[in-house]
């Protein structure tokens, strides 16, 4: 999966006459080894560990470039803050999102995408896409 991203990037940033660089690459890598909902600054921080020269607006620029070329998605989830995930091709979930500690969790429910295009269909309406986010408390912080 990672090798195929890195490739529909690489072929992206070819196709608009951009350079391939050494910083795009350890942002793309960052990217890649998180399975985590990442915000800009949580990206910056991770990889500006390893690399202290990467910059914050590097990191934004690259992430919006991500999400052109289809291998990022942007997601809002309230708390003020851009976040990004992959793009599975095929791949739909949902999330869990805790308003205490501000957790993510994706979920899949077949019964719930079954039920939502029956309850689209009896309206005569066609889905092109859509997304489904449940706000509450966790278990954790339910405790």
């Amino acid at each position: 999966m990672k090798r195929a991203k890195k490739k529909i990037f690489a072929d992206f940033i070819a196709q608009r006459g951009l350079k391939s660089t050494k910083q795009r690459d350890l942002i793309l890598d960052g990217f890649l080894s998180s399975d985590r909902h990442l915000s800009i600054e949580e990206l910056y921080l991770k990889i500006r560990a390893k690399h202290p020269n990467i910059g914050y607006a590097t990191v934004y620029r690259t992430l919006k470039l991500f999400a052109e070329a289809g291998i990022a998605r942007e997601m809002q989830f309230g708390d003020g803050q851009t976040r990004y995930e992959h793009v599975g091709e095929g791949e739909h979930h949902d999330h869990l999102v805790c308003t205490r500690c501000g957790s993510i969790e994706e979920f899949e429910n077949e019964t719930i995408e079954q039920l939502q295009t029956e309850v689209a269909a009896s309206r005569g309406f066609l889905i092109e896409k859509h997304r489904l986010e449940l706000y509450g408390l966790c278990g954790a912080c339910r405790k």
